[in-house]
């Protein structure tokens, strides 16, 4: 029996050469609510996943339902969107944020990202 030899090379890359992107935080009218972090499949399920209030038919590009303002940011799209866009509008059902974004869409009623309160120091004194 003949078995093939393989070859493997490795090519160090310093740290400062090596890319990390950071997930993007997608916020509501300047509020974080989530950081896409590609457990989802559009911009759509990750709103859904957190309560967001987005009205949505074909869940594909074709109708415009999902229509949204976006403020600030960009979005790439997974599949072309079949309807008409200005410059500052996306579909959240076939694209997913490629930066940070902020979408002019209500956080009411949404799981939002809250600080948590900052602790009180507490004394401990001996008592006899």
């Amino acid at each position: 029996m003949k078995m093939s030899s393989l070859t493997l090379t490795f090519k160090a890359v310093s740290f400062s050469q090596a890319s990390f992107k950071k997930a993007p935080i997608v916020s509501l009218q300047g509020q974080p609510v989530l950081l896409f972090n590609q457990q989802h499949l559009t911009l759509l399920e990750a709103l859904e996943q957190k309560k967001v209030s987005t009205f949505s038919e074909c869940r594909n590009g074709f109708c415009g339902q999902c229509k949204t303002k976006v403020i600030s940011g960009s979005v790439s799209y997974i599949t072309e969107p079949l309807v008409t866009l200005e410059a500052d509008e996306c579909l959240p059902c076939c694209c997913v944020p490629s930066s940070d974004i902020n979408l002019d869409l209500s956080a009411d009623g949404a799981e939002v990202v809250v600080k948590a309160p900052k602790r009180q120091q507490t004394e401990t004194c001996d008592i006899p």
